[in-house]
């Protein structure tokens, strides 16, 4: 098992552990309860994260990666996806070129 990996396992478990915490102890209690400004959350780490990687810093790219990772797995948790839900969705679409995968997707 990569490193990374097991950082988002233990991640991913102290995050659900929280479900139900003292929002006001805990930040992640605070998210999980709020799923739209969790989302919103993520939405901004994203914003930082693609800034970080455009000015050409690594070090920023990294942290920044970091917070997105975390708020997408609070977005995840307060949803009720789990980590195998997305694995599976990914596996559909192992194999499969990008282009076509996108090509075969259904509009909004």
């Amino acid at each position: 098992m990569s490193r990374f990996t097991e950082v988002i396992e233990r991640l991913a478990a102290t995050i659900e552990a929280r479900k139900g915490a003292d929002a006001q102890a805990s930040y992640t209690a605070q998210l999980l309860a709020d799923r739209v400004r969790a989302a919103k959350k993520l939405g901004e780490e994203a914003v930082e994260t693609v800034i970080a990687a455009t000015q050409a810093d690594d070090k920023a790219l990294a942290a920044e990666s970091a917070d997105l990772i975390y708020h997408w797995l609070v977005v995840l948790a307060a949803a009720g996806v789990t980590l195998d839900d997305v694995a599976a969705k990914l596996e559909a679409r192992e194999g499969t070129s990008g282009l076509v995968e996108k090509a075969g997707r259904s509009l909004p």
